[in-house]
């Protein structure tokens, strides 16, 4: 008999997916368990495992489709198979099959992408089979042709991790009543300590950067201001201080940003924390990082530095309520007993929301993060 594989519930809330590789291909002998699909969902790319043992004999989706749970992905022929081939099977019903497209997955996936409908395209391959470039072809035409009434214009689908970012901005820009203040920090302590301990860390097979000394900085001084260590229940009208210090790490990938989670902070060194800064980070950018490292934050961190920029106005990570920004490292004339001095000096911008705390609350926690990042030996002295 022939199973219907759908798209099962991926727990978290997740109602959608992308399917972004085929781990099996029509004819394939499957064992129950076995990953048949990857599929990126809106936080991570999740493994998908078929239930049934089996002959896959449809593909039903192609890579590129973005299917609901519930769809079916494959139909699998199990015990008692039938001799006669499945038609082809949609969650709409039986398909004809006059309308199957000769493509391969890579092309579908290519079509998707570009916006192009395959059963418009005569293929120019072999048996008619559509090609990479008959795909490009007809989107480079459509792109052609569209246009507004100003001039010519393209068309991008906001999905995947894109459609995750605007998702959740728009949440924190409607649930939080967000204020940033900014101010400077003279680092060349911590510059002259970092450069020195860099070549150790090397040895020890890890990439010693700064973001570890402001995860540090900035727990030390959650400590002390309890109340941006904490979210808001919206329902109940409480606001719930988290007495643990996860911090999320704003993380740029090829498909945007994603911000990976490090746990305990106040129990780490800052070796620890560089270590796992850069094992999330690798696994981000290759989005083999798991939903359970991209949620549990309890405060955030975005190093926009790292790209050049200076001040910003960082969007709260909801629903945290605060989101820490540092800037790009740079010299500049700075006043020291009374003299002009050339010293390392960090930008910091500091995104809050007002009804958790006051403004100037906000700024004493901003100092206190200056503090332990200008005298970076607070960190070791005042650490349980």
């Amino acid at each position: 008999m022939t199973f219907e594989f759908k798209l099962p519930d991926l727990g978290e809330g997740i109602t959608e997916g992308e399917i972004v590789k085929w781990r099996v291909k029509e004819g394939d002998e499957v064992e129950e368990h076995q990953v048949v699909v990857e599929v990126e969902t809106d936080k991570a790319i999740v493994e998908v495992p078929s239930p049934k043992k089996g002959k896959v004999v449809k593909l039903v989706r192609a890579q590129g489709d973005v299917v609901e749970v519930g769809t079916t992905l494959l139909a699998i022929e199990t015990e008692g198979r039938e001799a006669e081939r499945p038609k082809s099977v949609s969650v709409v019903g039986t398909l004809p099959e006059a309308e199957e497209v000769l493509a391969a997955p890579m092309v579908r996936n290519l079509a998707k992408r570009l916006g192009v409908d395959l059963l418009r395209l005569s293929g120019t391959g072999p048996g008619g089979r559509i090609t990479e470039e008959d795909v490009r072809a007809a989107s480079e035409g459509a792109r052609k042709e569209a246009r507004d009434k100003y001039g010519p214009i393209e068309r991008v689908a906001i999905k995947g991790v894109r459609k995750a970012i605007a998702k959740n901005l728009m949440t924190a820009l409607k649930n939080a009543a967000s204020v940033t203040g900014m101010d400077d920090a003279n680092i060349t302590a911590l510059w002259e300590l970092k450069k020195r301990e860099k070549a150790g860390a090397d040895k020890k097979g890890v990439h010693l950067t700064f973001l570890p000394f402001f995860m540090k900085a900035a727990q030390h001084a959650l400590r002390e201001h309890p109340m941006l260590n904490s979210s808001v229940d919206e329902e109940t009208e409480e606001i719930i201080v988290k007495r643990y210090y996860n911090i999320g790490v704003a993380v740029d990938t090829p498909d945007g940003l994603m911000v990976s989670v490090v746990r305990d902070v106040d129990k780490k060194t800052i070796l620890e924390l560089a270590g796992e800064v850069q094992a999330l980070s690798v696994k981000a950018r290759e989005r083999k990082i798991s939903l359970d490292e991209l949620k549990g934050s309890t405060f955030t961190i975005s190093n926009y530095g790292t790209f050049g920029g200076v001040y910003a106005t960082p969007v709260i990570n909801y629903p945290d309520v605060a989101i820490l920004g540092t800037g790009k490292i740079r010299e500049r004339p700075w006043v020291v007993d009374g003299k002009v001095v050339v010293r390392r000096i960090l930008p910091l911008s500091f995104t809050f929301d007002h009804r958790v705390v006051d403004g100037s609350e906000a700024a004493l926690f901003l100092n206190k993060v200056i503090g332990y990042l200008e005298d970076p030996g607070l960190l070791f002295i005042e650490s349980a």
